[in-house]
């Protein structure tokens, strides 16, 4: 059983007469939102772990509370459990200004948690408890169509391709807001423990790629992708549809790779001293969309395109410098500090 929230509060319609004015850079973020727990001390297995930091997590959420933290507008669009995770979750989405229109609420299921290892590099492993969580079973009946119809950018990962009915509703959402003259932004996003195998999670990830106009990967995913552990341009290219405005690859300390259909370069990665990953490929995706939701021209310039790279990469470089996803997504001014500190060294 599913409930809407209860009463429209006055930051609800605050939002909602924002999106009727103007919605020309509201980016619509789709998918899971769950809890992390981080352990304190780097490079232990869970069971080894002394203690562990809570914090709000799950990728699409994150870009849409890295999209608002920007000074951008953003909503996300999912299910939470009707439990003290799940209003905590919904609470922080207001707290960053994260329009929650989209968010509903289920009582026949507990709010997803994660367990986070890191590695000593900083680098994760997750444990994740979701059998099923209530993000699972969104129904296509639960969406919030006018929303999504408003999105200049609508983001989506491939979790929520797992099962039904979730799938369902995902598919459903990205048709609406493609009808609308949305962008559709993908980040793949892969996690293998969640899926029933490999072959599963290529063949569902792949299953709606060719209706994407923004792709991020990382190069693990492009590896797992095509099989080939070369980042080399006839490799990527495989990877290409005609729909494509734009697709990057990430790929940590050594920055990103972008390519569209007239041009392709490399960006490097801002050097600092990571503590925890987590987020950092939100950060960025949502750095991108940012920008990108201010002026979708960008794509079709080399060198506006670049600063857009450049400016995520700042984002995705400040979040691994703290524990957590959400409490270290950076602020504009504290990116833009960051990106001019960086630009004179």
């Amino acid at each position: 059983m599913s409930i809407h929230q209860s009463s429209p509060n006055l930051y609800t319609i605050a939002m909602g007469l924002v999106y009727n004015s103007v919605d020309q850079d509201l980016v619509v973020s789709f998918g899971e939102m769950l809890v992390d727990f981080v352990p304190t001390v780097a490079g232990v297995s869970l069971a080894e772990a002394p203690e562990f930091v809570m914090a709000p997590g799950g990728a699409p959420a994150n870009v849409a509370i890295a999209v608002s933290r920007l000074g951008g507008r953003s909503a996300f669009v999912g299910k939470l459990g009707d439990d003290e995770f799940g209003r905590m979750l919904a609470g922080r989405l207001r707290e960053n200004g994260v329009g929650d229109a989209g968010v509903v609420f289920e009582r026949a299921a507990r709010t997803a948690l994660a367990f986070i290892t890191l590695k000593a590099d900083g680098d994760r492993e997750f444990m994740f408890y979701r059998h099923p969580s209530a993000d699972m079973l969104l129904a296509e009946s639960e969406l919030n169509l006018d929303l999504l119809r408003r999105a200049a950018i609508f983001h989506y990962g491939s979790i929520s391709l797992i099962s039904d009915p979730c799938r369902t509703a995902h598919l459903r959402a990205m048709e609406v807001a493609k009808e609308a003259g949305a962008l559709l932004s993908y980040d793949a996003n892969l996690r293998l423990p969640l899926w029933p195998s490999a072959e599963e999670a290529k063949s569902r990830i792949m299953s709606i790629w060719d209706q994407a106009d923004i792709i991020k990967i990382s190069g693990d995913e492009l590896e797992f992708l095509t099989g080939s552990d070369k980042v080399e341009t006839d490799v990527v290219m495989t990877l290409w549809h005609p729909q494509l405005k734009l697709l990057l690859v990430t790929l940590g300390s050594k920055g990103c790779k972008y390519y569209t259909k007239d041009f392709h370069g490399t960006v490097e990665a801002i050097k600092v001293h990571p503590v925890d990953t987590t987020g950092a490929g939100d950060a960025f995706v949502g750095g991108m969309l940012h920008r990108l939701a201010r002026d979708q021209s960008a794509l079709q310039d080399e060198r506006r395109l670049r600063e857009v790279v450049r400016f995520a990469n700042v984002c995705g470089a400040i979040t691994t410098t703290k524990k957590g996803a959400i409490p270290a997504m950076p602020n504009e001014a504290e990116a833009l500090e960051f990106l001019e500190n960086a630009e004179r060294h």
